[in-house]
């Protein structure tokens, strides 16, 4: 989706990593599609002002949105429902100061943005070519009835000729950028698709189109994670379910023979458009083309629901002209809309509390799915970031409990375990249920090292190694573990898979200079001062290298340039007393103020304002840590466990 990187990536240049930008930018895009949605329904659908309205604030206050516009990652379903609506109304609104090749022309350039933003955006060259068909019907029968070709039929068949071909194109280039291959998932992010039984995997299909269609209607259950058993397989045909699957084909069915009559009848544009603008963006997401990684995402009906309210805002003007003559009948259908707008827009306001904090959406999802064992994990990873490692341990074990096969609460609960006897059987069946668990070969490899058991270790990770060749935190184990030769060519390779880390880079030079070669440890510190030049680990170590060649004039000059680069940046803060660091350079690196068995340790993140400490530090032997960037690369001599998979909320 390079088109909505670019997106974060503007966002980050403008605002930084400050999270009001990024909702900003959600929200007016949000906006946007309201307003754009409003001209469609007005212009295109040809419904009254009001009721046109009406279907934009329904839009804009639908709690099923809540998720794409608050979450930073539904900035995707936004921007492509946003350039979705541009390609629509380039195409049919007839206001457009184009021609009719160059509407066209423009209609499939922005398809394409969509298409960039997220893969659903294609489906709006679908979308345009129905309703197309739809308007120039009356010709394309008059040609299949009598065989004869007329200027509209023709001009019409030049536009679907192109339509198709711009389709196919971009379906290339998508899967082109895919590398040939469809993403993979696996049992816990979709469970029917994976089922053996085909009648089960089809009956679990369509209830959860049904449910889909639900939450359009009555978003009143809402969670941002449905994986991992929140929706129950339908295994029977005597399961109560399939009378809510059995209704919502029934509705389908008739949507569908409507549509068709009014294909001859060509008086209700609304309701054709609004069925294709539900239908037609949903279909990817139904698993009947092909497989998806979620079982239902809020976020993914952002465009579908562009007909649902459509639907529901033409179905109200009906009513009110039919019920035009009795007043108590307009009143009644005016309260009735206001109370839909009202509740919508507390269940929105209600849910943007939930996505308020992290802690909060994850409480808001276990209040709502107590039965999801990834709710249950994420809230174990929340409270073990908040040092609550017993209720942490707790919600961890309760997730296994709920799906016993849950290879990353295994490996996140062995790590919380005191004895290594049970974080090694946690790990072991992390990798029994997913082999190529790379995190828990890495930490079943820390326990036998913790446990002497050497050779384990180095098997262990050399067979991380072998499923993840970058994985570095392997390499700088086994650089411990094996003797200096092996443990430098270890080092120096991993200083060549991370070239633009100032940390790797000046680790290795630690271990350099550790050995006493303090030639080549310099040209690395150096190297790592080029990549960041106000890297603190680096900066001592290049003061600590240049003293023990005895350069002190050159440590003098050098110093004094590192001040004057940086006085001007954070004052004080950068090198605590640069100041007077350098003048008094001369009693400061006396061999007998340099013997310290053990560097003082210093948190990322923060700053040591004791003078006397930052004296010492400057010299004694460095034993770099990876800073802030990589704390699962932590590599001091304190054993930690690299944590397991990352909270995943899409």
């Amino acid at each position: 989706r390079p088109l909505t990187t670019l997106s974060f990536r503007l966002n980050h240049w403008v605002g930084g990593m400050q999270p009001v930008w990024f909702h900003g930018v959600n929200t007016v895009l949000h906006a946007t599609c309201c307003v754009l949605l409003t001209r469609v329904a007005l212009v295109v659908a040809s419904l009254d002002t009001r009721f046109a309205t009406l279907a934009g604030m329904l839009f804009a206050a639908h709690p099923i949105h809540t998720e794409a516009v608050a979450g930073v990652v539904g900035r995707a379903d936004v921007l492509a429902c946003l350039l979705f609506l541009l390609s629509f109304l380039t195409y049919h609104d007839e206001g457009w100061r184009l021609t009719k090749g160059g509407r066209l022309l423009c209609s499939c350039l922005l398809a394409a943005l969509s298409m960039l933003a997220k893969e659903t955006g294609i489906t709006v060259l679908i979308v345009n070519l129905l309703y197309d068909l739809y308007k120039n019907w009356p010709h394309v029968k008059r040609v299949i009835v009598e065989v004869r070709w007329n200027e509209e039929s023709l001009q019409f068949a030049r536009r679907t000729a192109k339509i198709l071909m711009a389709t196919s194109m971009l379906l290339a280039f998508r899967l082109a950028m895919l590398q040939g291959s469809l993403p993979k998932f696996s049992s816990q992010d979709n469970p029917a698709a994976f089922h053996p039984c085909p009648h089960v995997r089809l009956l679990t299909f369509c209830y959860l189109a049904a449910f889909n269609w639900w939450l359009l209607l009555c978003p009143s259950t809402l969670s941002h994670d449905w994986q991992m058993g929140s929706i129950p397989l339908v295994t029977s045909l005597a399961d109560c379910r399939n009378l809510t699957t059995a209704l919502f084909v029934t509705c389908c069915l008739v949507l569908a023979y409507r549509c068709a009559a009014e294909f001859e009848l060509q008086r209700q544009a609304p309701l054709v458009l609004g069925s294709l603008l539900l239908a037609v963006p949903f279909l990817p997401a139904t698993n009947m083309i092909f497989t998806v990684g979620f079982v239902v995402a809020e976020r993914v009906l952002y465009i579908p629901s562009l007909g649902a309210v459509l639907l529901v805002a033409y179905g109200a003007q009906i009513l009110h002209k039919s019920c035009c003559w009795t007043p108590r009948s307009r009143s009644a259908i005016l309260t009735c809309l206001l109370l839909i707008l009202a509740s919508f827009s507390f269940k929105t306001l209600d849910r943007n509390r939930d996505w308020s904090t992290r802690e909060a959406l994850i409480r808001a999802g276990i209040k709502t799915l107590p039965h999801n064992a990834k709710m249950h994990y994420n809230l174990a990873n929340y409270l073990r970031d908040t040092n609550s490692a017993d209720l942490a341990i707790t919600h961890y074990r309760e997730a296994l409990r709920l799906w016993p096969g849950y290879a990353s609460a295994h490996n996140n609960l062995g790590t919380l375990m005191s004895s290594a006897s049970e974080a090694e059987a946690h790990f072991r069946s992390a990798i029994t249920i997913s082999p190529s668990h790379v995190n828990a070969h890495y930490n079943l490899g820390q326990v036998y090292r913790k446990m002497n058991r050497t050779l384990e270790a180095v098997t262990m990770l050399e067979r991380c190694l072998r499923l993840d060749t970058s994985y570095t935190p392997a390499y700088l184990v086994l650089a411990k573990l094996h003797s200096p030769p092996v443990a430098a060519r270890l080092l120096y390779h991993v200083t060549r898979l991370l070239p633009n880390s100032p940390d790797y880079q000046a680790y290795f030079a630690s271990w350099l200079h550790d050995r006493g070669v303090t030639r080549l440890a310099l040209k690395f510190y150096l190297r790592a001062l080029g990549l960041q030049n106000d890297h603190l680990a680096s900066t001592l170590g290049v003061a600590r290298c240049l003293r023990a060649q005895g350069q002190i004039a050159r440590l003098h000059q050098f110093l004094i340039r590192w001040y004057l680069m940086h006085r001007g940046h954070s004052g004080r803060g950068r090198l605590v007393y640069v100041a007077e660091l350098y003048v008094r350079t001369l009693d400061l690196y006396k061999p007998s103020q340099s013997t310290y068995s053990h560097p003082p340790t210093v948190e990322c993140g923060t700053r040591d304002t004791n003078r006397s400490r930052w004296w010492r530090s400057v010299g004694m032997i460095n034993h770099t840590k990876n800073s802030c960037r990589n704390q699962k690369a932590n590599q001091n001599e304190q054993e930690v466990y690299v944590e397991g998979d990352a909270q995943r909320l899409d």
